[in-house]
């Protein structure tokens, strides 16, 4: 009992964590990118501590009340993108872990990511540029702009596997969980 106590209120940490970053990148604009990523990171904190189940449910929670709270909703649809991208990867990553059929798993993580990410990326570039961008965007452009999100999605990657890795499991140890 105690135990499932202290994991609950850990989650319960995280989600009002999230949600205060989702609200302080609206309010420090200069680190927007910064405070959503570290936002999404909690989604998958979440599915490593309990599961994938609890995982939506975290996610589902933080977007609700991201959109309660935060002032910029479009930042909210930000922080969905980032989630979503962190609960498809660690959905993807346990079903990798349950098969045998590839020799390269690595190689086929990878693959995986690119596929999610440009799933979301490339229509959001295509169908809405008047979102993210303010005139006409041409093919060079549009070519750059498709280059430049397959960077920003390593960094990001990267960035999300340090932050499991070397933090997470740090404060982990910390919290005795």
């Amino acid at each position: 009992m105690y135990l499932k106590g202290k994991r609950m209120a850990v989650a319960g940490l995280s989600l009002a964590l999230a949600v205060v970053f989702i609200v302080l990148s609206g309010i420090i604009e200069t680190n927007t990118l910064f405070l959503l990523a570290a936002a999404s990171f909690f989604v998958g904190i979440i599915i490593r501590e309990f599961d994938l189940r609890m995982g939506v449910a975290f996610y589902i929670a933080a977007i609700i009340l991201g959109v309660l709270v935060a002032p910029n909703k479009l930042y909210c649809i930000t922080f969905a993108a980032m989630g979503f991208y962190v609960l498809m990867v660690e959905a993807s990553w346990a079903a990798l872990g349950k098969t045998t059929r590839f020799q390269n798993r690595k190689a086929v993580f990878w693959i995986m990511k690119y596929i999610v990410f440009n799933i979301m990326y490339l229509p959001m570039l295509y169908f809405f540029p008047k979102l993210l961008f303010a005139g006409e965007v041409h093919g060079g452009i549009m070519l750059a702009f498709i280059a430049g999100g397959q960077v920003v999605l390593f960094i990001f990657d990267r960035a999300y596997e340090y932050f499991q890795v070397q933090v997470w499991n740090k404060f982990r140890k910390r919290l005795g969980l």
